[in-house]
């Protein structure tokens, strides 16, 4: 048997079991893929879509967003959660602070016929965040690294006991395996691994799926005297 693997053909192996997919969200990534935008991309995406599904997720925060891609996907979740529950009200949270990629995310999401399951912000991830009255049941953070330490605390804030959190780029390309990179943005992604994964408040797993992403549960109060 061939041992030989490596991660490039982990990731192509992982893409080919995704299901197929509109072509509005082809054409998106072929978009990303043609002007060097970063995206989740499908198998990011699709298990991002699995998590929201399997947890009933209702609110959704996105902490940077982009033109909608992996808004995309949570909102489809959203809106088979709520179709199945009765026509609950479901929303995603989609932030960005550029006017130009807001708008082209609501032209992609309207042809998807998700945009009703969307409230757009054009603003400051973590600002926004903050700002809100409410608690959600899935927050998605793919913001600046070197903000990854400090928006810790706010989700932790923001996001029901029970609540799941994604975060995107937790191998960062590979960089955080090498002792001389010491860049705020590597630093960042270090710095709030080390925090959530000793913190007595979440259970975490670091998938390797693209470039990492942690899944992170918020612990419900009174957890440890369950039994």
């Amino acid at each position: 048997m061939n041992q030989s693997y490596n991660y490039e053909w982990i990731q192509e192996y992982l893409a080919s079991l995704v299901p197929a997919r509109p072509a509005e969200l082809v054409a998106m990534e072929r978009h990303a893929e043609k002007h060097n935008f970063p995206i989740i991309g499908p198998v990011a995406g699709f298990y991002c879509y699995q998590v929201a599904r399997m947890t009933n997720a209702l609110s959704i925060f996105e902490m940077g967003s982009g033109y909608g891609y992996s808004t995309a996907w949570f909102a489809k979740a959203v809106k088979e959660t709520s179709e199945e529950q009765l026509n609950s009200a479901g929303i995603v949270h989609h932030v960005v602070w550029d006017q130009d990629l807001s708008d082209q995310a609501r032209v992609h999401l309207h042809r998807l016929k998700l945009d009703d399951f969307v409230e757009f912000h054009i603003a400051e991830a973590l600002e926004t965040l903050q700002g809100t009255d409410e608690e959600f049941d899935l927050i998605f953070c793919d913001i600046d690294k070197e903000a990854y330490p400090d928006a810790l605390e706010v989700i932790e804030e923001k996001l029901r006991p029970g609540g799941v959190l994604i975060i995107d780029n937790m191998l960062w390309y590979g960089r955080i395996f090498d002792p001389a990179d010491t860049t705020a943005s590597t630093r960042g992604v270090r710095e709030f691994t080390r925090r959530i994964t000793t913190s007595p408040n979440w259970i975490v797993s670091l998938s390797p799926i693209r470039d990492g992403l942690i899944v992170a549960y918020k612990k419900t109060p009174g957890w440890e005297h369950s039994d």
